[in-house]
């Protein structure tokens, strides 16, 4: 059996980037909601509209990474089974 690995790794300055850009775009937003020249219940409407859209793009995310997590599992258990099919078949044995 193949000894590949699935596990994908990203670099810590990919991971970093990720986390600022997350940072910044949260404050430059909350600064903007909190700057707005309305009513205090608007901004309040608008950060719970943020907050929400935010914890809908984590969940997301989380979906597609287990999907594709799992499509990776069961490619694995096909191609183990196919080795194994591979290694017992002897094409020189009489049927």
């Amino acid at each position: 059996m193949s000894d590949t690995s699935v596990k994908q790794q990203n670099t810590a300055a990919f991971y970093g980037q990720a986390v600022a850009s997350f940072a910044i775009a949260m404050a430059a937003t909350s600064i903007g909601i909190y700057q707005l020249n309305t009513d205090a219940w608007v901004r309040a409407f608008l950060a719970i509209a943020v907050l929400y859209l935010v914890t809908s793009a984590f969940t997301l995310s989380k979906v597609i990474r287990d999907r594709q997590e799992a499509g990776q599992i069961v490619s694995r258990v096909d191609q183990a089974r196919l080795e194994k099919l591979l290694a017992d078949h002897d094409p020189f044995e009489k049927l």
